[in-house]
């Protein structure tokens, strides 16, 4: 399995998060909030199991190789090479932890590539510690959530000499940013979306500080202030911080570049004034602040301000545009010998490309079905025009704005859907058309030309259908639709369109639900969850394929419905590009379901690791999958 975990920086609200966390002791304090993100650099690493070792193989930012270091699967072991400080500690010290709490044989990782420079706070030893915990996580199935991976990896670390701040395992959330707010013990953590790329550059100043002595004079600050100079420390990292770094959300989440450049020159104005005489011999910063007033790069940056704990480590400044990220590089790095990180926070990827299963044979059809695919058979629309249900499925794709389109068919299918959809009538049949038709032959064709075509050779069930399109789908998130389900909208918006809209409101996958009665369950998949917008909009907590009545009594009702009604899978999807690695997982090691490779377990997992979110469409879905359902479908759809 391959696994990449960016590094972190924090953006606003330096050391807040220690200092919120003396909330324990003096609850007159503010909380700390800190707002950080996760790099385009990283760790990347091929993790397998091992029966009884925990074997670590790194490789440094210069291509250096490390290892391989090797420890039986034992928790003494663990814990006194954890204590020993240096590289192989973190990777130790989580492992202990996890074995502490959980009953996991060995793990083998190999870090085959590492593009995060180490010492520049980025936290390079915090996403070490995320690797290891996700890699226990995902290769075990310990079903952590990314916050309980971020717990495992801080846990893992302070086993260390290490004393990490309690921020620096958000690189667990990937290269998205968050707001971390810290009272006491108690963390909360809120994702962020931005509408347009934001361009930033962090530098290594080449210079030195010394961290352990800034952490000592500030937090002889705390809990209570004795003098002035504490005071002044406590507001800035109390109130002055939770003002700027909300400020600063909202500057993210309207994508205003410009204004959070303000906020970052406001936030090193405040922290100069205020804690610079906590630590004068390192938080003066010459060399920090020599860069950020430096003349050259003026006219490109918006702002900027010092990184971790500051003083002379590293800066950070958000520029204008991407070409102006380019200058700033060339700049700095050719006048002050300094070296730089480009570092883009990304808009949400819009969905372009949907995946529609059609491989499967129509078993329950047969044997209509051996004389044409079930996804040909004819359905009469809303017009009043015949046409295959497949066409139907694709024109609800493209109507909310889809640009291409993958079916995922049987090789010796394959000529059939391109002869509808690529293929024009024999002129002779063309000439009987009335030219209304003519001109909807044209259309045909140009449905055709959105259409690609991936072989499933072998039909081993719904997950592996999906799985044979990862290759077309790339690194981005897409709309999977059943080949045997049409579906009809009771408002302006398509049902695809419905979940496209929730999706770029919520950036995580999302799934259409229907309500259905409890006599119904065992003929669709099920989920439960917390409602976010009650009737409209939940937080899953939990798939089921196919349920009992009786476990979805005890398991699955959803707070505030009727006691004979429940939250059915509606047959529309968007979903991340992970989904394809935990497919790889199952396909792997041959865990079947009925025989078959299933979607519904993939969609749990996918749920611990990412979160999803469940939309009750405002529409009707129809089967054509079974006889019945088919005759009716025929019968109701037209009138939908």
């Amino acid at each position: 399995m391959k696994i990449f975990v960016p590094g972190r920086i924090c953006l606003f609200g330096e050391h807040s998060d220690w200092a919120g966390g003396y909330r324990r002791i003096n609850a007159d304090l503010e909380k700390g909030y800190t707002l950080i993100t996760g790099t385009n650099q990283g760790i990347y690493a091929e993790v397998k199991s091992h029966p009884s070792k925990l074997i670590f193989r790194a490789t440094l930012e210069d291509g250096t190789r490390k290892g391989p270091f090797e420890l039986p699967m034992e928790r003494e072991t663990l814990l006194e090479e954890a204590k020993k400080g240096g590289f192989f500690s973190y990777v130790a010290g989580v492992a202990y932890q996890v074995l502490t709490h959980y009953r996991v044989r060995g793990l083998e990782i190999e870090n085959d590539l590492t593009d995060l420079p180490i010492k520049k706070g980025l936290s390079s030893s915090a996403a070490i510690c995320v690797l290891v915990a996700r890699a226990f996580n995902r290769i075990y199935d310990l079903k952590m959530t990314i916050r309980g991976e971020m717990e495992y990896a801080y846990l893992g670390e302070i086993t260390t000499p290490s004393r990490c701040g309690r921020m620096d395992q958000g690189c667990a959330y990937g290269n998205r940013p968050i707001m971390m707010t810290f009272d006491g013990d108690h963390i909360d953590v809120t994702e962020l979306r931005v509408p347009n790329d934001l361009y930033f550059v962090i530098v290594d100043l080449k210079a030195e500080k010394d961290t352990k002595e800034i952490l000592s004079k500030l937090n002889k600050c705390y809990p209570f202030a004795d003098n002035d100079m504490q005071k002044n420390v406590q507001k800035y990292l109390g109130p002055i911080n939770c003002e700027i770094a909300h400020q600063a959300v909202e500057a993210l989440q309207e994508g205003d570049a410009v204004r959070v450049g303000e906020l970052m020159k406001k936030a090193q104005a405040e922290f100069d004034a205020n804690l610079q005489p906590a630590c004068p011999s390192q938080l003066t910063a010459p060399v920090l602040h020599k860069l950020l007033n430096y003349k050259p790069i003026q006219p490109l940056i918006v702002g900027g301000k010092g990184v971790g704990s500051q003083g002379d480590g590293s800066a950070q400044f958000i520029v204008k545009d991407a070409e102006s990220q380019e200058k700033v590089i060339e700049i700095i790095e050719h006048d002050l010998g300094m070296s730089c990180l480009k570092l883009v926070l990304q808009s949400g990827q819009r969905v372009k490309k949907a995946v529609i299963p059609a491989a499967g044979f129509g078993t329950r059809l047969f044997p209509a079905s051996k004389a044409i695919k079930k996804e040909l058979f004819p359905i009469i629309d809303q017009e009043g025009r015949a046409k295959p249900a497949i066409m139907t499925i694709i024109e609800e794709a493209i109507s909310a704005g889809i640009e291409e389109i993958c079916l995922v068919v049987q090789s010796v299918d394959r000529p059939l859907f391109e002869e509808f959809f690529c293929t024009p009538p024999r002129i002779e049949n063309f000439n009987k058309l009335s030219k209304e038709d003519q001109e909807y032959s044209q259309y045909l064709l140009d449905l055709g030309q959105r259409i690609h075509f991936v072989v499933q050779d072998t039909q081993d069930g719904f997950g592996h259908a999906v799985y044979c399109a990862r290759e077309w789908v790339g690194q981005e998130p897409f709309l999977l639709m059943l080949g045997d389900h049409i579906y009809a909208s009771k408002s302006k918006k398509s049902c695809a369109q419905q979940l496209m809209d929730i999706y770029d409101r919520v950036g995580q996958n999302v799934l259409g639900l229907k309500v259905t009665p409890a006599e119904q369950l065992h003929q669709f998949g099920c989920v439960t969850g917390i409602w976010k917008e009650v009737d409209s909009t939940l937080s899953v907590t939990e798939f089921a394929e196919k349920p009992k009545i009786k476990y979805a009594r005890e398991h699955l009702h959803v707070d505030g419905m009727k006691d004979d009604l429940y939250l059915t899978v509606f047959g529309q999807y968007i979903l991340s590009p992970q989904i394809f690695d935990i497919l790889e997982e199952q396909i792997t090691h041959n865990i079947r379901e009925g025989g078959e490779f299933q979607l519904t377990s993939c969609l749990d997992k996918l749920r611990r690791e990412e979160g999803f979110t469940g939309l009750i469409i405002n529409g009707l879905r129809f089967d054509i999958g079974v006889p019945q359902a088919y005759r009716q479908t025929v019968i109701d759809y037209q009138n939908s």
